[in-house]
């Protein structure tokens, strides 16, 4: 098991993987900084909870969005139907299914943690 140190919002986070996935959830530390600091810069958020919240809302939108367009395409292919244009970009996107899975993997953990996170903030408010 390998850990990965991330920043976010300016604080170091240790985080442990599996061996091998370091540099995916490097990237995924970065994606997460990079949309944090977009909704900081776009929102009325007025504490560090709230941001996190509505960035964790953001990317849990990003989530689902990509599902449906999955869904979508999938249900296409099956009836071999041409695909919506608002899906080609997702469905021809070009991942290997190896990649496609792990993307997938890290959707759901990451669907997790903000559905974790969403609970937590509702519980103290």
């Amino acid at each position: 098991m390998a850990e990965v140190n991330l920043i976010i919002d300016g604080r170091t986070y240790g985080v442990a993987c599996d061996d091998g996935q370091e540099r995916r959830v490097q990237q995924l530390g970065q994606y997460i900084d990079q949309r944090l600091k977009e909704v900081s810069a776009n929102s009325g958020a007025s504490n560090k909870a709230q941001l996190m919240v509505l960035t964790s809302l953001l990317l849990a939108d990003e989530v689902f969005d990509l599902r449906d367009g999955l869904t979508r395409a999938t249900q296409a292919e099956m009836s071999q139907q041409p695909l919506p244009p608002e899906v080609q970009p997702i469905y021809y996107h070009g991942l290997t299914p190896e990649d496609e899975s792990h993307v997938t993997t890290a959707i759901s953990r990451l669907a997790s943690r903000v559905e974790r996170l969403a609970a937590r903030v509702k519980k103290a408010a």
